[in-house]
């Protein structure tokens, strides 16, 4: 086939006196030449001619035939005529010069012959038979028929021919193999073929995708056309496209209970679901039902067969085990929904289950890595609220058992700071720190603390007495203000906060007076940390203590100094004095004892020097606090006596006597009965035996005699006789306790009396409703470490009054009672019309 060929008309003209040519005039004069061959060629009556534009009609030209030459002569008569004579131009006339010639025309069945060279071209790709021809030459034939207007035809003969091929393709898939992995092979040889025999289609027909495609709207390019088509005739025979989908679901099946699959197989197949577009419909909805279904039932199985931490392991493999398969071959759009799946079934049916079976064991167990996994499994499903009310069911049924056994009292604080590390340990590594995870701990500890009213705050107390007393060995500085950190903590979830501090201020007057504090240091630490934690209300006292104690020292060394020391006092007698105030220190209940006459002398001496420097006190002596240190002569050594002041007294009397019975004693020293019972057996019973009693026993009786140990021996100079009235009795236990109470009813009077002074009248629950709201907006202007100490009441689940500062229950028969007694004391009167109403009277 010959393509028309352009071919070029010249047409020359010349002015007088010149004569036309048939060639292409110079280059040089190429622009005046353009010009003169685009104007065309006019002539006026005197002869002359100017030029004009040339009109030509390339289509007047045949295919075959050259342009001939115009050439345009004036008349001969022009030429001789003068430039003198010449006229003004006429009117330009347009001369059209016009090559009538046929149109090029296509040979005869041009489209028809070039389809039959592309037919021929496609079935040998659909064949996999090699091209009749060039590909170059069947791109430069679609090339053409889309040049001529022909692209639509040809789009349409390429698709039927296409779709004839891909149907006669899936048909031949229908009753193959029952091996379900051989026929899924055959698909995926079947959906590669396509996609190779597309794709060469498409470069052979690139042309006509980039121009009629384009051009033509809701026209689908050729690769998307193969794909329609494969998807229409793949609906056209269900049965390939459901043995296909079975196959892939069971091969998936086969690689969750652990037998091998050709992975790569399935990427192929499940793309090709993903490329036509049938994705979620023909597989992902029968892939989520089957993924329910089998973990449903494994979900069930494995629950009865294993414990919680395998089954827990179980379920994090599975699910990372569907992770990997939505990375390696699941759609990605899969991932969310097929996780979710799994989730549900292994885990949100069982959590309540799992909780039940295996949580306390984890948690007794210290189980850091299981309980990770739990709480990590859980986030998953937002099953944390679960897990916390767990953990905090956990708490106050563990805590309990610690708190509230009686037999155990003596353990129970240091039982509680290990439970509570343990706690703290849990929270850190297993449940990352979560924020609810702390709060549900807090409440849980404040919960069981509290079980025992006032008995945690005294056995706290207590605990820190034991471990900032002297004679605690083996611990370092940091160790124990790790101790004392940790017992800090325990203290912010008391209730009772003034029983503790009265337990506390017990014990600390009696390390500080019997010099017993194993670290100043440690003592004003502990002090500071209280501070900061209730305010310096709540250590005013404690610091009045040893500031009473810096004062004494200073008041002993200006006492050796004075003239009465110096000319009065008794010689080989050396005595220091702790001067307290009343207010700062506990009560103690006033003992009697006769002293030595050296003692009397001496007491004296200091009281008329004290009160020569500080008139208007009053100085009252607490003989049970004083300690003394005797120098002793033993037949086999001296020895020095570590020993309390009753004991002194005692042994004082065998300087004048060998033997002494039991009243004997009593009438020399006049201490109280019981009293002097533990100082004689502490004598004569303990480890430290200076006295002998007659007959032997444990217990002191009446009838008892003693006499001076003069075989008594001991490797050290100075020795420590352990002083039994020093250890703490239910009496003082009894009276420490009633001292707190009493110090709450003083503080409920305050706060009743203090809103009714503003008030003035106020009905029964007004008063009630009114000291809620004040005390709350108290608490809440008001921080922990104020140095205001006001009442702030609360109403907790129990229905008791709380005091957030000080942190003791009143309950609301007691607040009625302390309105009784305010009454009774004329501070409230009730309205003789409505008893309801109190008036406050000034």
């Amino acid at each position: 086939m010959s393509l028309p060929t352009k071919r070029s008309a010249t047409a020359t003209t010349s002015t007088a006196g010149t004569s036309t040519s048939n060639t292409y005039p110079p280059m040089k004069k190429a622009k005046c030449q353009a010009a003169s061959a685009c104007s065309p060629l006019d002539y006026n009556k005197n002869g002359l001619h100017h030029s004009d534009d040339v009109v030509f009609d390339p289509s007047s030209m045949s295919l075959d035939d050259d342009p001939k030459l115009v050439d345009y002569r004036p008349p001969p008569a022009a030429a001789n005529l003068s430039r003198k004579k010449a006229t003004l131009p006429q009117p330009a006339k347009k001369l059209v010069i016009k090559l009538v010639k046929a149109k090029p025309t296509l040979p005869t069945n041009f489209e028809e012959d070039t389809w039959a060279k592309l037919q021929s071209a496609i079935k040998a790709i659909f064949l996999k038979q090699p091209a009749p021809c060039d590909l170059e030459k069947l791109y430069q034939a679609v090339n053409d028929l889309c040049l001529h207007k022909m692209g639509g035809n040809l789009y349409l003969r390429i698709e039927k021919e296409c779709e004839a091929h891909i149907s006669a393709a899936l048909q031949s898939l229908v009753g193959q193999s029952p091996d379900l992995e051989v026929f899924l092979k055959l698909v995926a040889t079947c959906w590669k073929d396509l996609c190779d025999q597309m794709l060469m289609i498409r470069g052979i027909a690139l042309y006509l995708d980039r121009t009629y495609v384009k051009q033509t709207p809701n026209v689908r390019s050729l690769w998307d056309m193969g794909l329609q088509l494969f998807r229409k005739h793949l609906s056209l025979c269900p049965e390939v496209e459901h043995k296909t989908v079975t196959g892939i679901l069971r091969m998936i099946e086969r690689e969750r209970l652990g037998e091998s699959a050709d992975r790569s197989l399935l990427d192929h197949l499940l793309k090709m679901f993903t490329s036509l577009g049938i994705y979620a419909e023909s597989f992902e909805r029968p892939f989520l039902e089957c993924t329910s279904e089998f973990y449903a039932a494994e979900g069930m199985k494995y629950m009865q067969q294993s414990d919680v931490p395998d089954y827990l392991k179980h379920v994090e493999s599975r699910l990372n085990e569907e992770q990997d398969r939505c990375n390696i071959y699941i759609d990605a759009s899969t991932k969310k929904p097929l996780i979710a799946t799994a989730e549900t079934q292994l885990l949100e049916r069982h959590i309540s289950a799992i909780l039940d079976k295996g949580f306390m064991m984890l948690m007794d167990g210290h189980r850091i890595k299981d309980l990770q996994t739990m709480y990590s499994l859980f986030l998953r499903v937002n099953a944390l609220e679960s897990l916390r009310q767990a953990l905090s069911m956990y708490i106050r049924r563990t805590g309990q058992g610690i708190v509230m056994d009686e037999e155990k009292d003596k353990d129970m604080v240091s039982s509680l700071l290990e439970f509570k590390a343990s706690l703290d340990s849990i929270w850190e590594e297993s449940f990352s720190k979560n924020e609810g995870f702390c709060i549900t701990i807090k409440d849980a500890f404040e919960h069981l603390i509290n079980l025992r009213q006032n008995r945690p705050a005294e056995l706290i107390a207590k605990f820190l007495d034991e471990k900032l007393r002297a004679g605690n060995k083996g611990t370092s500085e940091e160790e124990l203000e790790g101790t004392l950190d940790k017992v800090l903590v325990l203290f912010r979830f008391i209730q009772g906060k003034d029983v503790f501090e009265a337990f506390y201020k017990k014990d600390l007057a009696k390390r500080l007076l019997l010099g017993k504090s194993a670290s100043i240091d440690a003592e004003k630490s502990m002090i500071s940390k209280l501070k900061t934690e209730c305010g310096s209300q709540f250590t005013n006292k404690l610091e009045g203590m040893f500031k009473d104690i810096e004062l004494s020292k200073e008041i002993n060394e200006s006492f050796r100094q004075s003239s009465q020391a110096r000319t009065k006092l008794p010689s080989g007698i050396e005595m220091s004095v702790h001067v307290l105030t009343t207010g700062y220190w506990p009560t103690y209940p006033p003992m009697d004892v006769r002293l030595p006459h050296e003692l009397n002398v001496y007491q004296d001496i200091f009281k008329e020097f004290y009160l020569s420097k500080y008139s208007g006190r009053r100085l009252m002596w607490q003989n049970s606090l004083g300690h003394c240190v005797l120098k002793a002569e033993f037949p086999k050594g001296k020895k020095e006596l570590a020993v309390s002041l009753f004991q002194t007294v005692v042994l004082m009397l065998f300087n004048d006597a060998q033997k002494l019975s039991f009243q004997d004693i009593k009438d020399s020293t006049g201490i109280e009965d019981k009293e002097l019972r533990r100082t004689l057996q502490s004598l004569a019973c303990g480890k430290v035996r200076v006295l002998q009693k007659l007959p032997k026993g444990r217990d002191v009786e009446e009838d008892d005699s003693f006499v001076f140990n003069e075989g008594f021996t001991a490797p050290l100079y100075r020795i420590k006789v352990n002083a039994i009235q020093m250890k703490e009795t239910v009496e003082e236990n009894t009276s420490t306790t009633e001292r707190v109470f009493q110090d709450r009813q003083y503080q409920v009077d305050a706060a009743i009396v203090r809103i009714m002074k503003t008030r003035k009248v106020l009905s029964h629950t007004l008063l009630i409703t009114e000291l809620f709201q004040q005390m709350s907006e108290i608490g809440r202007q008001t921080s922990p470490s104020s140095e205001t100490l006001l009442l702030d009441i609360d109403i907790d689940e129990t229905n008791i009054l709380c005091c957030k500062q000080l942190k003791f229950p009143i309950k609301p028969a007691d607040l009625k009672k302390r309105i009784e007694s305010l009454i009774d004391r004329e501070y409230l009167e009730r309205d003789k019309n409505n008893p309801q109403i109190y008036n406050y009277l000034a």
